[in-house]
């Protein structure tokens, strides 16, 4: 993952934007783009608009992302989507864990470390993530939680395999709800996982493993996080279906990465 160690600015456009919808808002980042030329751009649409989203974004440095996938190449699982299709549909990552899979369709650490698995088998880019809920948070359960979670699903990968991942930690409570950990909160995270990937992998997978935070990410306060040492770009819900305002915390992040050198 070093070749990918700069800002990385991930868009989570979740279950918003029709095929049409898609390709203007894919359009209108391509054109920003240039501007935030020193970040990696992920666009991951809903499922239905990754081809045409893939379309638009061919001659230019933007990948292409799914939302979830299934850890088996095919089958009778109806309703699922397997690596192999995302693959030919242009999929160069995918999000795998996130907290919205795991409350309403019943994710589990197990599933996740499956559908890792499944992902690295067909060169797609996992961005895994982590995050403890409000509850556990107010009772001094973070850290224990993330560690967990950690432990169950990706530590139980030998190095190669860990080091094609990109980790996202996103507290539970900051999601769609318009509050977001401080960038010292943020840290604190960060840092414990980057240790715990030095423990578990050594120091130099450590240094060279990406950390994003997500939760509730905006222009105005994607500087200040991303200064932190331990903060490696964003995975963005609601911002990054705007290209002013997605482009905008690519922006940011890129000032802020630079003041980190």
């Amino acid at each position: 993952m070093g070749g990918l160690k700069k800002p990385v600015i991930a868009g989570n456009w979740k279950m918003h934007k029709t095929i049409s919808e898609a390709r203007i808002l894919a359009e209108e980042v391509v054109r920003k783009s240039p501007e935030v030329s020193t970040a990696t751009l992920i666009l991951i649409p809903p499922f239905t608009a990754i081809a045409e989203v893939k379309k638009v974004v061919a001659g230019s440095q933007l990948l292409v992302g799914a939302q979830n996938l299934f850890w088996e190449d095919q089958g009778p699982f109806t309703g699922e989507i397997s690596p192999v299709q995302l693959k030919e549909a242009g999929c160069q990552v995918v999000i795998i864990g996130h907290s919205e899979r795991r409350q309403h369709f019943g994710e589990t650490d197990e599933t996740v470390r499956k559908k890792v698995l499944a992902a690295l088998r067909h060169d797609l880019i996992p961005v895994v993530c982590t995050g403890e809920t409000l509850e556990q948070r107010e009772k001094g359960q973070t850290l224990p939680v993330i560690k967990n979670q950690l432990e169950q699903s990706v530590f139980s990968m030998e190095a190669d395999k860990f080091e094609k991942i990109i980790l996202a930690y996103e507290p539970i409570w900051a999601i769609g709800t318009g509050r977001h950990a401080t960038p010292e909160q943020a840290e604190e995270v960060q840092s414990f996982i980057r240790n715990l990937i030095a423990e578990r992998y050594g120091k130099i997978v450590a240094d060279y493993a990406i950390i994003l935070y997500g939760g509730s990410v905006k222009p105005d306060n994607s500087f200040s996080l991303m200064k932190e040492k331990d903060v490696d770009g964003f995975l963005i819900g609601g911002a990054s279906l705007e290209a002013e305002s997605f482009v905008a915390i690519a922006r940011e992040a890129i000032r802020a990465y630079e003041g980190k050198k």
